[in-house]
């Protein structure tokens, strides 16, 4: 980690607020934040810039600066030859996409730490990833790169620019993406589906070998697809994910929540770093299996992924933290693995025997020596082995889980990124609303409810616009495609869970300002920066899944159940011409197109609208939206009315016209197909509605 201000002068990333960025203040390199002052710098010196680009919870980036950015030879170099730039990916994800996209084309591969040399006219013209400080693995050492690079500036400058502005236009081209060659029809589902059955692990679940993501996206995808046609091999593929991933190291058994990938192909060993997003995403994922299977588990891990968000990654002001590390006092991971020594000192003998049977704790470890937690066997095996019974261990294994997490609270936590993105709190708002209907727990509404009024209050201005990230007390650098698409998308399911008509109103405001200020009027789909953005060597789209679904296709999510809530075919329409505009990423990369592919579902299907009007009893109300959202039902879209809201709804929303509740009981109106049925009074009739077959 960076030496303290005792021991040696900080450079001039200390007046920033990055957490990612500060880390670094006390490096001898000379770090420049990325701007105007940087880049004046480099004309005037006609030296290239080293851009170096990694966020707080990653691994890698920590070692490349212990090795390299904290060594006084190395940073010489750097600081003789080079203007050098820090950038906080999480912070700049526009800077980050266009030199990524950069570094693909020119080593074709990428990640983070992510080490980009440019020109001072920002164009790219060598890049890699981590470099070790000396040459070793048939890996150039860094000092190498640099002083490499250092003489091709100075002996082949012209042909450096040369090579920069190929790069450059090779950037600029990914963002025209060729047209389709069909229709927008069902059948690109279908062969999506049929490649993740291909690409499916049907021992370990989850998609490829090693190392393993989650791919929440994909999961959301094969669950519509068994909505949609009965395939139970869809369910059985996200079934047998979800299990193993819930049983795997990768879950954090103590303590609740996902890091961010496996290692190995089954789930053991993590990369410990715990992001916002990802138990965002896989929260939505185990609720709607939840929702469609009544499995118990499913219920768990959602409810123990929200807890930790709650209880770890949330502010005092209600919005949520970006990412915990991976490492701990400058070891990867020491902050979750135990010795058997370590459980049994804690739990006493007999406990720790019993406990160490389910989480394969030994003394030998099953990771260089330590023991990772995970449940290798079915609960209601290792009560078999045990000779007790399942519910017995299961209050066993409890209590010691409790009396490790309180000791686990003891030693020193890994670092935590408490920036405030507006995007990935987007991401979270929508599951954590769902998950006060379909848990039946009121408190996840109101957090809900806490996060979005953060944002509107903190990280808008005063003409609407988002702010991207809230750090040291201030919001700061001009909203993308992303901050609009992920907060249009969790204010309009926090309206549909009764969060209030202020959340669809605020909706509405940031749809039409990403219409305005994003949408390709040329093309079709939206630019990842808006008009007023600051200018970059490029204006990028995103439209392939990534970590976080496309906000490109999240765009065209939130705008058709917009459209279908609120009646605008200016909404519809240009959600409906977005997906004509990804229609060849659908073709032919449907591994990075669940999230499009989720959208066209949605378009060709036939919306369900349900308007629930309260009645004179609010309980009533409250059961009737826990009734809706307790079953799995992606086509649903719902406008809950409390009465005192009536006229506002109304004003945003053609769905409420000419009704309200009948005989002073809970009302719902379904429609589907442009047929309307008979209004169903009461909360009895509406439960009888909801359960008939499909």
């Amino acid at each position: 980690m960076s030496h303290t201000p005792s021991d040696r002068r900080p450079n001039r990333l200390i007046h920033e607020s990055s957490p990612y960025l500060l880390q670094h203040a006390y490096n001898p390199v000379d770090w420049r934040p990325w701007g105007d002052e940087a880049f004046a710098a480099a004309r005037a010196e006609e030296k290239p810039i080293f851009l170096s680009v990694g966020y707080s919870a990653c691994h890698w980036c920590h070692v490349m600066e212990r090795e390299s950015f904290e060594d006084p030879k190395i940073a010489d170099l750097m600081n003789r030859y080079f203007i050098n730039v820090k950038v906080d990916r999480e912070e700049r994800p526009d800077v980050d996409q266009i030199y990524m996209a950069a570094v693909q084309a020119l080593t074709r591969h990428g990640g983070w730490p992510m080490s980009v040399f440019l020109t001072p006219d920002l164009k790219p013209f060598f890049g890699g990833t981590y470099y070790p400080p000396t040459d070793r693995g048939g890996m150039p050492g860094f000092p190498r790169v640099l002083l490499s690079v250092h003489e091709a500036w100075v002996e082949r400058r012209g042909k450096i620019e040369e090579a920069a502005a190929e790069v450059t236009a090779h950037i600029n081209n990914l963002s025209k993406i060729p047209r389709g060659a069909g229709g927008l029809e069902i059948g690109l589902i279908d062969q999506a589906a049929m490649r993740l059955e291909q690409a499916f692990d049907r021992r370990e679940g989850g998609f490829g070998s090693a190392p393993k993501f989650p791919h929440p996206m994909d999961l959301m995808l094969l669950l519509r697809n068994h909505y949609r046609t009965n395939d139970e091999r869809s369910l059985g593929m996200v079934e047998l994910t979800l299990d193993k991933m819930a049983r795997g190291g990768i879950y954090d058994h103590l303590g609740g929540g996902f890091a961010r990938y496996s290692t190995d192909e089954r789930w053991l060993v993590p990369h410990f770093e715990k992001m916002l997003y990802d138990n965002a995403l896989l929260t939505s994922v185990y609720l709607q299996s939840y929702q469609i299977t009544n499995n118990p588990e499913r219920a768990r891990v959602a409810r123990e992924t929200i807890e930790y968000i709650l209880n770890r990654m949330t502010s005092p002001d209600g919005a949520f933290y970006s990412t915990e590390d991976a490492d701990s006092e400058g070891v990867e991971g020491k902050y979750y693995v135990w010795t058997l020594g370590e459980i049994e000192s804690i739990l006493g003998a007999d406990r720790a025997r019993m406990f160490a049977s389910v989480y394969d704790v030994s003394e030998r470890g099953n990771w260089d020596g330590v023991n990772i937690l995970n449940t290798p066997k079915p609960i209601a095996k290792a009560a078999a082995e045990l000779g007790i019974e399942p519910s017995e261990l299961e209050l066993e294994l409890a209590r010691s889980r409790e009396l490790l997490l309180k000791e686990r609270e003891k030693r020193v936590p890994p670092g935590k990124d408490e920036k405030i993105l507006a995007s990935w709190n987007g991401l979270m708002i929508g599951p954590l609303a769902e998950a006060s209907r379909i848990l039946g727990e009121p408190r996840y509404l109101a957090a809900a409810r806490r996060a979005a009024g953060f944002i509107l209050e903190k990280m808008t201005d005063d003409d609407g616009n988002l702010f991207h990230v809230f750090g040291g007390g201030i919001a700061k650098i001009k909203g993308c495609l992303d901050e609009y698409a992920y907060m249009i998308d969790g204010l309009t399911r926090l309206f549909e869970c009764g969060g209030g008509i202020e959340w669809l109103a605020a909706a509405i405001e940031f749809a039409e300002r990403m219409i305005a200020d994003f949408a390709d009027r040329e093309d079709g789909g939206f630019y990842y920066t808006g008009v007023n953005h600051e200018r970059l060597i490029s204006r990028q789209k995103d439209v392939y899944d990534n970590a976080t679904p496309a906000s490109t296709a999240t765009a065209a999510t939130a705008l058709i159940r917009l459209g279908a809530i609120t009646g605008r075919d200016d909404f519809s329409s240009l959600a409906r011409g977005t997906l004509f505009a990804v229609q060849a990423v659908m073709e032919h990369a449907s591994p990075a197109a669940a999230q499009s592919l989720i959208a066209l579902d949605l378009e060709l299907a036939a919306t369900r609208e349900t308007v629930v009007f309260s009645g004179e009893d609010d309980d009533e109300f409250e059961s009737a939206l826990d009734a809706i959202h307790a079953r799995f039902d992606p086509r649903r879209v719902v406008a809950p009315q409390r009465l005192e809201d009536l006229v506002k709804l109304v004003e945003l929303t053609p769905l409420a016209e000419g009704r309200s509740a009948i005989g002073g009981k809970v009302t719902t109106y379904i429609c589907e197909n442009h047929v309307c049925r008979s209004p169903i009074l009461g909360l009895e009739a509406l439960k009888a509605e909801i359960s008939a077959p499909r």
